[in-house]
């Protein structure tokens, strides 16, 4: 049966997993036969905040002054990516009642239910508050840095208890769900690995690791400089400035970020989707997750046997070598597959 349903998701974030994530799960709903479409939520505030946190994504580290107009090149291009997708009529963030109606709301991936984020943590409509729809499912929601030991306020465990179906991205989301509201979600996956996009490698004249990401931890950052003074393969910051890179591409599309991930040797990321842009093309792969990217990585790793590419301090530079040189266990190939399955028979069923 075909449905009206409106994809409700960090959409309008300026980095590239929120852009990706959002566009495949929409895409992925509209190739199973709906009429699927992103709700287009819109708060001044927000896109403030947005706005700094692409200009200066380093804080408390500044950004520097040349880097800024690229920094600006990288969010216009977010900003024409996402125009091109499905979108709803634009409607204020805190006044749900304006959205349109539709037959079911998914609400997911990101972090959706993340208590902590700095500016859309605890908003309500995230939660359903206010939604005009006649079913609301969860689809790899996710609590990101809030840990679930930290429980989650019985108002929002009510509201919660609105859902006609819930999925989660990862083992710490789930405990949540699990002692908020006495059920256990399914692990589903996150809808890049999900519904992965079709992308050619980018026109590169040499090979390259790519780098994504900021904030790597000071170990990590000297054994990429030592590698890079040592003659070995060129390295392509993107997204955001390495001075440990040969190349900087702060200003790339969410498009080209993909192409490069496709086209690359082997990354180095410190992020959520810079692992799943790896995993799904089968790239060397070393992450080092940062404090705010812990759990999710973690758990990401975990599900999909992957444990072995997160490193740490006590990584030395023949490990680091050979991490950067061995393609992901086929393994996790077939683990994706499997949960490729499971997660399409969720929404199938959610959604009928």
């Amino acid at each position: 049966m075909t449905r009206r349903i409106g994809v409700l998701t960090y959409h309008r974030s300026f980095n590239y997993g929120s852009y990706w994530q959002a566009r495949c799960l929409v895409e992925g709903l509209r190739a199973m036969g709906h009429d699927a479409e992103l709700l287009d939520h819109a708060d001044r505030d927000v896109e403030w905040r947005e706005a700094r946190c692409l200009l200066q994504p380093t804080l408390p580290e500044p950004t520097r002054r040349q880097d800024f107009a690229a920094y600006k090149r990288k969010g216009r291009r977010l900003i024409e990516a996402m125009d091109r997708l499905p979108l709803s009529p634009r409607f204020p963030l805190h006044a749900p009642d304006q959205a349109p109606a539709y037959d079911a709301v998914v609400v997911g991936s990101d972090e959706v239910w993340n208590f902590r984020h700095p500016w859309y943590g605890g908003t309500p409509l995230f939660f359903g508050d206010g939604l005009r729809a006649d079913r609301l499912v969860a689809y790899a929601a996710s609590i990101g840095n809030h840990d679930a030991s930290d429980g989650m306020r019985e108002d929002y465990a009510e509201r919660l208890t609105r859902f006609a179906a819930i999925s989660v991205r990862d083992d710490n989301s789930r405990a949540l769900v699990q002692a908020g509201l006495g059920i256990d979600p399914p692990l589903v996956l996150d809808p890049v690995l999900q519904f992965p996009p079709v992308i050619a490698q980018g026109e590169e004249a040499e090979p390259y690791v790519l780098i994504y990401g900021h904030g790597f931890p000071d170990w990590l950052s000297a054994a990429l400089r030592h590698r890079r003074g040592a003659g070995g393969m060129r390295m392509v910051s993107v997204g955001y400035r390495n001075d440990c890179a040969d190349e900087q591409r702060i200003d790339a599309g969410p498009i080209e970020f993909a192409e490069l991930v496709a086209g690359a040797s082997a990354v180095v990321t410190n992020f959520f989707h810079g692992c799943v842009f790896a995993l799904l093309n089968n790239k060397p792969l070393v992450t080092a997750p940062s404090a705010y990217r812990f759990n999710k990585v973690r758990d990401l790793a975990a599900k999909l046997g992957a444990q072995r590419h997160i490193v740490g301090e006590d990584a030395s530079a023949t490990m680091l070598t050979e991490r950067l040189a061995t393609p992901p266990d086929p393994a996790i190939t077939a683990r994706i597959a499997e949960l490729r399955a499971s997660s399409t028979e969720f929404l199938r069923a959610a959604l009928a």
